[in-house]
């Protein structure tokens, strides 16, 4: 479904991505971990177009995205849930939401989409008149992603979505990853959590400053020494 081959991203002199690749196949939660400044959020900007690649090549369902404008990419089914929600405080929960479906047509699907997001996320469904900026980080969080849902992508990126949450909606949040996946949407996952984001994912990259080090089904990165050692706490 995605694939991308020998990518490498600058920052003016300064190389984040070193000629990575990377396979996310139909169906998957397929998981990047690594320190900070390690180029996982680099790798997801890189796919979506926030930032372009200075050579290698990015292919998404057989099409090359490569040089394509941003909103191609979103109108091709590849959303990305930003780093830090990055909603519109300004907006209601359902401005938000109906901005997350602004390439859409079908306002019938649109209304049933709107049912649909607030059956994963209850919370939103009672706060729709709501500011978005007035939520809490969790629920912030979780209008974010519905937001992206609202596009109904074929694959969705999410940077870090465990970030400044209290524990509580962490898991909320990752057992919510694991319901849209079981309902068709493959997720390509950006995590500091690698424990949490290991249990729920497939196969799973380990990078290490601009680098792919590691990759391999998730059970198995979670038994691995070194992993263990470097990103799980034991």
């Amino acid at each position: 479904m995605l694939k991308l081959n020998s990518i490498q991203t600058k920052y003016g002199s300064i190389y984040a991505l070193k000629g990575i690749d990377l396979v996310v196949n139909q169906g998957e939660i397929v998981t990047i971990i690594g320190a900070n400044g390690a180029g996982k959020s680099t790798t997801l900007n890189t796919i979506s177009g926030l930032v372009r690649s200075i050579s290698g090549s990015i292919e998404f369902n057989g099409v090359d995205i490569t040089h394509m404008p941003t909103d191609k990419i979103v109108e091709s089914g590849l959303i990305q849930v930003p780093e830090g929600r990055e909603i519109f405080p300004n907006l209601t929960v359902m401005e938000n939401l109906k901005l997350g479906a602004f390439l859409r047509k079908d306002k019938q699907g649109i209304k049933e989409d709107i049912e649909k997001v607030t059956t994963f996320f209850p919370r939103l469904a009672e706060r729709f008149s709501q500011l978005g900026g007035t939520l809490s980080g969790g629920e912030q969080q979780m209008l974010a992603i519905a937001r992206a849902l609202m596009s109904k992508p074929k694959l969705l990126l999410m940077d870090e979505p465990s970030l400044g949450l209290a524990p509580i909606f962490v898991q909320d949040i990752f057992n919510i990853v694991q319901k849209i996946n079981e309902q068709g949407t493959t997720v390509l996952l950006v995590e500091q959590n690698a424990t949490l984001a290991l249990s729920i994912a497939h196969r799973g990259y380990v990078m290490e400053t601009g680098n792919i080090v590691m990759e391999d089904k998730a059970c198995n990165l979670m038994d691995n020494e070194s992993v263990k050692a470097a990103y799980l706490g034991f």
